[in-house]
């Protein structure tokens, strides 16, 4: 059951259950041998010994999981693949891969020389998967696919999944469009990046724009205009849709913008250079002086980061540091001769894990979205480069170095990295520590049981009623976690008997469902989805509705609090609502009090935008959006047509058929649809 070459992925009829995800460990590498001690697994340090820290498995279920394993063995092949160790509930503990599928698991099942967290996951397993690749390339693909999918417990995590933006150089337009683009490449053009950040995007933008004069409005804004915009007047538009450009010279200008992304930045500024020159001497100083200005704009890029080294036009150069058991990454992009940003990344790991470990792990999921650069400069020696290399070149379609520079010019960039990286890690250990203090706080003043993991806060938005949605967002000692926020559309309706702008309802409908769901979904409480603390915004009546909630699904520890605006809303006079304590207030100069007001105005930002996207969803609502068979093509075709979805409404069948791709039977789904009495 081999997978192909160029494309791992599980064969048919592979079961993969909830909870997979790629992360492999040092020991699978390469030419793993019977001798191969289970040491080369992640997180595995020389001297760990059986039974000999606190928080090792119970004696008596280690060998559960060993034995299953042992059973295992003699069914396994020789071939490189992936393993998956699963436990009681299918979720998946662990991911790695391995030359020899058989050699490399027979190293789990002597728990006795494995580290204390690898030995609780060979007690936790109940289930062993595999699946065989060609090679072990394919493997360590493979192996980084699962894991960014499945995340398992054991594995070290890459939990970012943010998408990078790019620039976007359309290509189905006489004149080009230059915009940021983020998703999918489905329009045709050319894509530039990928870019740290959005505001790196943007500068790159400002700087094509000043020195290439290309347009950034939509077509159809294009096609309207009839004398040029503000762009134009401030030269930052050569103005192709009212005419002050031909298609060739427009042609020339999209020709000089994809050279410079692309590298040859230095070239066009010299050629900016003669013609401005050559206009200076011909007594054209307007002209020289719009040249001047766009050698300015590119001489903001030239002036590139004192690292930068020459023969590095498309790389990343990646830097770890680790303090106190946590990892930073940083990744510096670089693309056609200039910086495109940074990114600092804080895996998930096991504290005795090495720096060059988390950091080959890391490079397997980080690139398993990412397209990989020409060259990889990396900051520590990778148990397995070859491979990783190898497995990036697979991905790439194209040959991928990842080199690591000891000495000469290039290590220039890897040692300013790495300082980025040590002064990221040592500002974000700063915030936990005061976030700690602040959860520290707020368990003495809430009198709960232990600091809080995950405080949930909840509020509604509406306008007299409409439209109403409930918000939650979520924080924990990291800070917000955005990703865990979630909206609410109020489905209640006055048939129910809900009144629209009862907030007492609206609460128990949003406690309710995601309560209930949390029951159903994990009534464990396995998956870190359920909170230690519920905050409502609001007062006495929002907290009796909640610990109402609470009662009648069974829920009694969690915590629950409700805070309430001071007289007249003002800040710093809020009071808390418990169960069973009298309303009480902080001093107002309490950072627990700063810390509570953060959390209610964050929940009130996210229910309001929650609300607005909904009512602005509601006013561009078209009645054609309604009927079955209506995509943006159809719709777009009918209001040029007949001008106003009224007008669509209205019109005959005949009528209807005349539009451009409206057939003779959609014409008449479309009017049964408007006249259903007919």
């Amino acid at each position: 059951m081999a997978e192909p070459p160029n494309h791992p992925t599980e064969p048919p009829g592979t079961s993969l259950p909830p909870g997979d995800t790629p992360g492999d460990t040092p020991g699978d590498t390469p030419g793993d041998t019977p001798g191969d001690t289970p040491g080369d697994t992640p997180g595995d340090t020389p001297g760990d010994t059986p039974g000999g820290a606190p928080g090792g498995a119970p004696a008596e279920t280690v060998p559960i999981g060993a034995d299953l394993i042992k059973a295992e063995l003699r069914n396994l092949p020789t071939a490189a693949g992936v393993y998956r160790m699963l436990n009681d509930a299918g979720d998946v503990l662990y991911v790695g891969k391995a030359k020899s599928l058989r050699k490399r698991v027979q190293a789990y099942a002597n728990p006795e020389r494995q580290s204390i967290r690898m030995r609780r996951m060979i007690a936790e397993t109940r289930a062993l998967e595999v699946v065989t690749t060609h090679t072990e390339a394919e493997a360590l693909l493979l192996e980084a696919d699962l894991i960014k999918r499945y995340a398992p417990r054991y594995n070290i995590l890459l939990r970012d999944d943010k998408s990078f933006p790019l620039i976007l150089l359309t290509g189905d337009h006489a004149y080009p469009r230059i915009v940021k683009h983020r998703g999918a490449k489905k329009r045709a053009g050319d894509y530039f990046g990928p870019f740290a950040s959005v505001g790196a995007v943007n500068h790159t933008l400002n700087i094509l724009q000043r020195a290439f004069l290309l347009r950034n409005c939509a077509d159809t804004v294009f096609k309207a205009r009839t004398r040029p915009c503000l762009l134009y007047q401030i030269k930052r538009c050569a103005a192709p849709c009212v005419g002050r450009v031909s298609e060739a010279e427009y042609g020339e200008l999209v020709d000089q913008a994809r050279a410079f992304l692309t590298g040859g930045s230095q070239r066009i500024q010299q050629d900016f250079a003669r013609r401005m020159q050559g206009a200076s001497d011909a007594l054209e100083f307007e002209e020289a002086a719009q040249y001047r200005d766009r050698i300015q704009a590119l001489t903001r890029v030239q002036t590139q980061a004192e690292f930068a080294v020459k023969g590095l036009e498309n790389a990343d150069v990646i830097g770890i540091h680790q303090a106190g058991g946590v990892s930073c990454v940083q990744v510096f992009f670089f693309r056609g001769g200039h910086s495109h940003g940074n990114r600092a990344y804080y895996p998930s790991h096991a504290k005795d894990d090495a720096a060059p470990v988390v950091l080959e792990a890391f490079l397997g999921q980080f690139y398993a979205k990412t397209p990989p650069p020409k060259t990889v400069l990396v900051s520590e020696a990778l148990p397995h480069a070859a491979l990783v290399a190898e497995a990036l070149g697979v991905r790439a379609g194209r040959k991928v170095t990842v080199l690591h520079p000891k000495r000469g010019p290039k290590r220039k960039p890897v040692a300013h990295v790495v300082a980025n990286a040590r002064e990221a890690l040592a500002r974000r250990m700063a915030e936990s520590a005061s976030q700690r203090r602040l959860l520290d706080g707020l368990t003495e003043a809430l009198r709960l049981d232990a600091p809080p993991d995950r405080i949930e806060v909840y509020d509604n938005s509406h306008v007299s009623g409409s439209k109403a949605v409930g918000g939650m967002i979520v924080a924990g000692p990291e800070g917000f976690e955005k990703a865990a926020y979630r909206k609410f559309n109020i489905k209640a309706t006055t048939a129910d008997g809900f009144t629209p702008g009862d907030d007492y309802a609206m609460m128990r409908e949003v406690l309710t469902r995601r309560f209930s769901r949390a029951l159903k979904e994990d009534p464990d409480r396995q998956q870190g989805q359920w909170p230690d603390l519920v905050i409502v915004d609001g007062g006495a009546g929002q907290l009796g509705v909640a610990a109402e909630v609470f009662a009648d699904l069974g829920i009694d520890d969690v915590g629950l609090c409700a805070i309430a605006k001071g007289p007249d809303r003002n800040a710093g006079r809020e009071r808390v609502f418990m169960t069973g304590r009298n309303p009480f207030s902080l001093n107002e100069r309490d950072p627990v009090l700063y810390f509570l007001q953060r959390l209610r105005d964050e929940a009130h930002r996210f229910a309001i935008g929650a609300h607005r996207g909904r009512r602005t969803k509601q006013l561009t609502h078209s009645l054609l959006d309604d009927v079955p068979g209506i995509g943006a093509k159809r719709k777009r075709a009918l209001l040029h047509h007949f001008g106003a979805a009224n007008a669509v409404s209205q019109a005959a069948a005949d009528d209807l058929a005349a539009v451009d791709g409206i057939s003779h039977a959609m014409a008449r789904k479309i009017y049964d649809w408007f006249h259903p009495d007919d």
